[in-house]
């Protein structure tokens, strides 16, 4: 097997729910850090089972707040990874962190257990904006958790969230102005939408608040795009931005329909297995998912195969988000069948002559136009 293989351990935990928030992610009194670790380490060796023999390139811890796992759970993590699968030499190991003094007091822990890699939610660089998001840290807290992460990370990594609410895009062209002067490889820039089951959902029902017309979040899509290329960090994916060699080589894994096992409650998984690509879901709740754990060795809420037109779809959900697009060839073999093929030109035509879509012989890909209006693309593509 020539596909790189990622591993990503889901921590589910919270000091706070965002309102924006509709991850798997859960608000505690208090957790027991060694029990955790046992379960999540009983997973990743059943996770190995699933997928063996194969090349670890990439670890992502995710969640939830990570950077509330104890170092030594982490660091005994990335250990058994290594024990379990050939890992890459260069393997690149990810962590998501929120940018509180607290949490930034670990990263020097963090970094000896093997991480090298952090992603920071710092989310705005305006202090009633974080407030609104319900962000623990202050501005202040953000800037200097990004000090800490320059001394003990080789990569790292901030997210922001635009067209908030009352925000313009003059306001915003001038807090990425700033974003850029504290950005090292790679920003994740990331449009505010109001999600179903959170606490902004219902709010914004109710008329609490009200985001920027859609002409004002476009421009601010648009400004994002052009500013941050002329800066040198192009947008490889719709929301990431870096460097030339500096993207998220965890997400790519997932964006190119490669293998990636999941451990934690509701991680999912996609490896190839038999021809086929399998497909698995952990439990979603914390304490069913360690109840399961603890009796049976692993979460497994679901397992299938993706094959036939599932399988294409799936991949080509995924590929479109892609700046480059989707590589033909490389299409086929993760998902069956060259998409362009799969699609037809009859869907495909329209689109192309609209200006939504590019196809050659070796790439189908959104064009900006497309990838801003990615969602209505994709109905159109699979329905």
């Amino acid at each position: 097997m020539t596909q790189p293989l990622g591993v990503y351990i889901h921590w589910p935990f919270c000091k706070s729910k965002c309102p924006y928030c509709d991850f798997n992610s859960h608000v505690r009194e208090g957790v027991q850090q060694a029990r955790w670790r046992k379960a999540l380490l009983a997973e990743l060796e059943h996770a190995a089972r699933e997928a063996p023999g194969r090349q670890v390139e990439t670890m992502f811890f995710g969640g939830g707040t990570p950077s509330l796992m104890e170092p030594e759970t982490v660091g005994a993590l990335i250990r058994r990874t290594t024990e379990l699968w050939d890992t890459a030499a260069d393997i690149e190991i990810t962590l998501e962190a929120n940018p509180t003094s607290v949490e930034a007091g670990r990263f020097a822990e963090l970094a000896e257990a093997g991480v090298n890699r952090v992603s920071l939610g710092v989310q705005a660089l305006d202090q009633a904006a974080l407030k609104f998001l319900g962000r623990e840290h202050s501005v202040d807290e953000a800037l200097g958790a990004l000090d800490v992460a320059r001394k003990h990370f080789a990569r790292h990594s901030f997210d922001l969230i635009y067209a908030r609410p009352g925000q313009t895009p003059e306001a915003w062209a001038q807090e990425l102005e700033q974003a850029l002067k504290l950005a090292g490889e790679h920003l994740s820039l990331y449009q505010l939408t109001i999600e179903r089951g959170t606490r902004f959902f219902a709010e914004h029902a109710k008329g609490d608040f009200a985001l920027p017309s859609e002409d004002d979040a476009a421009l601010m899509f648009e400004l994002t795009q052009a500013r941050l290329a002329a800066a040198g960090l192009p947008a490889y994916e719709i929301s990431n931005h870096a460097r030339p060699g500096a993207a998220c080589r965890h997400n790519l894994i997932y964006w190119r329909y490669q293998d990636y096992v999941g451990v934690g409650p509701g991680a999912h998984g996609r490896f190839t297995h038999d021809d086929a690509k399998r497909a698995t879901r952990r439990i979603s709740g914390p304490e069913g998912w360690l109840a399961a754990v603890e009796r049976d060795g692993h979460g497994t809420q679901e397992t299938t195969d993706v094959v036939g037109r599932d399988r294409v779809e799936e991949a080509l959900m995924m590929g479109l988000r892609l700046s480059d697009g989707i590589d033909r060839a490389q299409f086929a073999v993760v998902a069956g069948s060259d998409p362009v093929i799969a699609l037809g030109q009859p869907k495909l035509a329209p689109l192309v002559q609209a200006g939504f879509l590019e196809v050659d012989a070796t790439h189908l890909k959104a064009t900006q136009a497309g990838r801003q209006r990615l969602n209505a693309l994709l109905e159109r593509l699979v329905a």
